[in-house]
Parts: C-alpha cells; structure tokens; sequence
C-alpha cells in the first residue's frame, strides 16, 4: 500500500499580498518638476515654443496631479516653499513671469501661454485659480518687481475671461492691507486689466463676484475714506477706477436715503425734520437737488396703497399730494430740479396706467403749491418731455399752457405800463 500523500493541485503562478499604502503613487513633483524645467531650458525664451512644450507634455506628464508645481515654475521659476520662497536645493529656471522684464507686451506674452495650456487641458482651470489665491497670499515673500510682473499679468488674465474676479478675495488679507501692499498691488492690476478692456468690463466683473462694494477695504480701517482712495488711484493714473467707486459709494447712499425717507415718512415724521435730515444726507454725500427730488417723489408715491379705479386715484392722488406738497417744494428751489419733477411724474402716470388721465391735475396741483413755477412747465411742454405717453400728455396740458402763455403775457404788458 502507498502510505504517500496524494499531492493537492494548484493554481499556476503566484500571489503576492501588497499593504493599500504601497498601492497609492507616492506624491514626489521633484521629478515631474526637473521634467519640466528641463523642457523650458530648451526651448529658452521662446514663448511660442514654450507654449507647444507644454502641449505636448501634457501627454506624457501628470499635469492634473502636479498642476500646483507645474503653475509654480511657471510664474516663479520653481517650486514655492510656504511664504513665497523658492527651494534652495531645487532645480530651477529663468523661463518664467518672475524672471522676464517687467512690462506688458512681455507679460501679455506669457498670458498667452497659460491661455493656450488652459484651454488645451481644461482641468487645468479650477487648479490655476488656486495657484493665483496661493499667489496673492505670498506677496509679502516677493520682491516690488516680481509683485508688480504678477499684477500685470492677473489684470490680464481676469479681462481675458481666463480667472475670474473671486481672486481678488486674497487681496483683503488683514498684514497684506496693513503693510499697503494689497493696494499697490490692486493700481498695477487694474491698470493692466483696464488696459486690456475698460472700466464698464471690470465694473460688470467685479460685481458678479460682489465686489463692486469692496474696493475700500484694499486700505486699512482708518484709511476707508472716499477721499483716500480717489485720491490714492487717482494719483497713480486710475481716474476711471476713482470715479466709479465715487458713484458707487453715491448709488449705495442714495439708497440708504430713500429707505431711511421711507420710514420717516411711514412714521409720521415731521417735515421740518425730514427736510434737515434730507439736506444734511445731500451736503455729507454730494447729492445734487435733482437727484433728491427723484428720491422724494418715489418715496412719497410709495407710502400709499393705490385706489385700482382710475376715476377714483386722481382723487386719492391729489388728496395725498397735497399733504407732502410742503417736503417737495423743499427740493425744487432750482429750475432743473422743477424740471427733473415733471419727467419723473410723466414716467409714474404712463408707468401705472391709472394715472394717465391724472398727469394734468398734479402739475396743477404743484403749480398752484409753488412745487412749479410757469417756465420750466412751459419748457418741459415744449421740448423737454419725455417720449413715453406724450401725445397723451401733451393734449392734457395745452389748456393749462395757453392760460400759463397768457398769464406771462399778461403780466410782461402790465410791467411795461408801469414803466
């Protein structure tokens, strides 16, 4: 008998267990970063050729893996340690925004480069996005050149549609604002991007992100004043920029005006109060009469719940006008500001229907209250009305204007007897 074992069958080849850890690539750009580096070494200050390496490297390199370090040669010549400073014992390259002359045809070269590579490898955007936040944050880590080479490049960059405006958020970084650096920064960047499209682009830019309203706060606490900044962009070459943050400061105090007016006025306020409150709000905002007297038509139109019927609104129109006709006339001391009331009532009548054939009976109202005075009525009749319903307008008033016209004539023939 054969005492031996029969031999159990077995699979062929081999099984090796393998820990998860060793499974994952571990994370080294070093050689991804001497790949590169090399590449534009090459090619040298070619920015055509260094755009077609980059291409074509795309293929063969991890580029969504190390973007952070691809982004950083790029703009600084290496990889960045936290700070902003360059690896000591890293290779490096002078292909880069960091060592290229310091003005905008070279820097619009180099914004060509990160265009194409973007648009060839659109994974790219959201990691290059991080890069120039990561960017904005080191700027106390680069020298005024290197600071102002970036500054170009970001303007350009946001008015070529490849960033979007939410950067700029790294700007508002408490030591950068300290220490002036933020607003240094911001003159170099709007320039570049005020350059490259205008003030109207950046505008629309800046306030999709919410940041129309910010602008101040690239200065510290103490130096958020109007004054400060016009006079700081103003002063560097950026009247535009200065301006619009003046009339945006001026739309967000008009605003605040109508809604403080509002309640005053749902309270039950005193005239004589809402009139020196009014007049103070003008004086510390440089609000125009003619701006106000907008203001103050469409708030005291606003504190009532309108009849629907047309017959009855003229009525309740006429009943309410009459009470707020002191405050108004407060507002009108200026033919221009007379006039800015008549167009802004044409607007309301033909704006809500039921106060079409109420248009006449206000002006009277007001003419006869001292709210408007014959001229800038008989000019308004003439020519300065607006299109919207003037036909309508226009044959409500002629009587009204005939007795006005004979009234002045009137009045001009009995001043000549009397001489």
């Amino acid at each position: 008998m054969n005492n031996q074992k029969q031999q159990k069958p077995t699979l062929s080849g081999q099984r090796f267990k393998t820990r998860k850890r060793d499974e994952k690539e571990r994370f080294d750009p070093t050689q991804f970063q001497d790949c590169i580096i090399q590449g534009l070494t090459e090619t040298g200050s070619d920015l055509e050729a260094v755009a077609k390496f980059l291409d074509a490297s795309g293929a063969k390199l991890d580029y969504r893996r190390y973007a952070e370090t691809l982004f950083d040669i790029l703009v600084a010549g290496g990889m960045l340690a936290p700070g902003g400073t360059l690896a000591d014992d890293l290779m490096r390259t002078d292909v880069c925004v960091f060592a290229a002359q310091e003005d905008l045809e070279t820097m619009q070269a180099f914004a060509q480069v990160f265009n194409k590579l973007i648009r060839r490898y659109k994974y790219l955007e959201k990691g290059f996005e991080d890069e120039v936040k990561k960017l904005l944050l080191f700027l106390k880590g680069f020298s005024e050149s290197e600071r102002n080479k970036l500054a170009m490049l970001t303007g350009i960059l946001l008015a070529n549609g490849n960033l979007n405006a939410s950067i700029l958020n790294s700007l508002y970084n408490e030591n950068l604002v300290k220490e002036g650096v933020s607003a240094a920064f911001a003159v170099k960047l709007f320039k570049s991007w005020i350059n490259e499209k205008d003030i109207n682009a950046v505008a629309a830019s800046l306030r999709k992100v919410n940041m129309d309203n910010r602008l101040m706060e690239l200065f510290p606490a103490n130096k958020q004043s109007l004054e400060h900044f016009t006079k700081y962009f103003t002063d560097a070459g950026l009247k535009e920029l200065s301006e619009y943050v003046r009339n945006q400061q001026t739309i967000g105090a008009r605003k605040e005006l109508q809604k403080e007016l509002q309640e005053q006025m749902s309270r039950g306020d005193p005239f004589k109060d809402i009139i020196l409150y009014v007049k103070e709000e003008m004086k510390k905002n440089n609000i125009s009469e003619q701006t106000v007297i907008g203001i103050v038509w469409s708030s005291v139109m606003s504190t009532v719940e309108w009849n629907k019927k047309e017959e009855l609104v003229a009525e309740q129109a006429i009943k309410h006008l009459k009470q707020y006709s002191p405050l108004l006339a407060a507002f009108t001391t200026q033919g221009q500001s007379e006039l800015t009331l008549l167009l802004k009532i044409q607007e309301y009548c033909y704006d809500n229907i039921h106060f079409m054939k109420a248009f006449q009976k206000i002006v009277v109202l007001f003419y006869k209250a001292e709210v408007l005075s014959e001229e800038p009525i008989l000019k308004w009749y003439k020519d300065a009305h607006l299109a919207k319903g003037k036909s309508v307008f226009l044959e409500q008033m002629k009587k009204f204007v005939e007795w006005l016209k004979n009234a002045e004539e009137e009045s001009e023939s009995e001043t000549e007897e009397g001489d």
